[in-house]
């Protein structure tokens, strides 16, 4: 049978060079591809610094719920230089934006207290707002969802806090798409686990993040002048960075050593694995390399 466009072989390159030489500017995932949320990666920084010289430039996209600026703080502390971290844009950034101004129509017939589920690491989102916390469901208005409030729980844990929110009607905010990253070597649910039971629930959910094309805008604004056709965005997800990129019109590539590692069969990525996730997720990454590595 001959190939087409929905099964050809993704190309597989031991190094992002090959990559760099295709595009003139990058978005860049951040957990999963610069970092494991601990450590940075080995030749991140080598890698970016490259980018840099090519005069390739290159913005940080996440899936953090968080503010952006302690996201950028984080990965300076991690050891990133500063100089990486200025152009940057989280889920939570926007979510906080959204919160402070409520000019969506979302937000018309929503009172003023929220319950917050998520770990005291992203409580940073909600300094400065005119709302209201309350720690009884059955008191708030809205759902402000960034995860689980320890990361040894999964969305089991969760299910009568999910079943009672979807009876009252109440909507969620869910301020990081993700399903799982890995953290340290382990694997944690994210917010959007929890997101996705809800709706299974009949919940009502306002997600922020990747892979909505509207988050791709700030990028956009930052790499002005620059045509679509010349950007790539990195990433090692299939349902967010990658179905995100081709949302936005932008050429996806695949960090293989991310949340894929296991369905993808290791280093080099086995291509009958990768073709079934390509089409699963009905994205077909343009390229692929072990990790984010010049």
């Amino acid at each position: 049978m001959p190939e087409t466009p929905d099964t050809a072989p993704v190309p597989y390159f031991e190094g992002f060079a090959a990559v760099a030489d295709r595009y003139d500017a990058f978005i860049l995932d951040v957990w999963g591809v610069l970092h494991d949320g601990v450590t940075l990666y080995p030749g991140v920084v080598d890698t970016l610094e490259h980018l840099t010289a090519a005069e390739k430039p290159f913005v940080l996209l996440t899936n953090a719920p968080r503010r952006s600026a302690a996201v950028a703080e984080a990965m300076i502390e991690m050891g990133m230089p500063a100089g990486f971290c200025r152009r940057i844009l989280s889920s939570g950034e926007a979510t906080y934006l959204s919160l402070k101004e409520r000019s969506d129509p979302f937000y018309a017939r929503i009172g003023n207290r929220f319950l917050h589920t998520g770990p005291d690491r992203d409580r940073g989102l909600f300094e400065g707002l005119e709302w209201e916390e309350t720690s009884r469901i059955e008191d708030c208005d809205l759902i402000v969802n960034t995860g689980p409030w320890e990361d040894s729980e999964t969305v089991p844990d969760y299910e009568e806090l999910l079943q009672k929110g979807a009876e009252l009607g109440l909507p969620m905010i869910c301020a990081n798409p993700d399903l799982e990253v890995v953290r340290g070597g382990r694997k944690i649910i994210c917010a959007g686990a929890l997101a996705l039971r809800y709706e299974e629930l009949g919940g009502g959910v306002r997600w922020f993040g990747k892979p909505k094309a509207e988050i791709y805008a700030y990028c956009f604004r930052v790499l002005s002048g620059i045509d679509k056709t010349r950007i790539a965005a990195v990433g090692d997800s299939f349902r967010t960075d990658l179905a995100g990129a081709k949302n936005a019109g932008v050429d996806p590539v695949l960090v293989v050593a991310g949340v894929h590692t296991g369905e993808l069969g290791g280093l080099p990525p086995d291509p009958a694995s990768l073709n079934r996730l390509a089409l699963e997720w009905n994205v077909r990454p343009v390229a692929s390399v072990p990790a984010f590595v010049w």
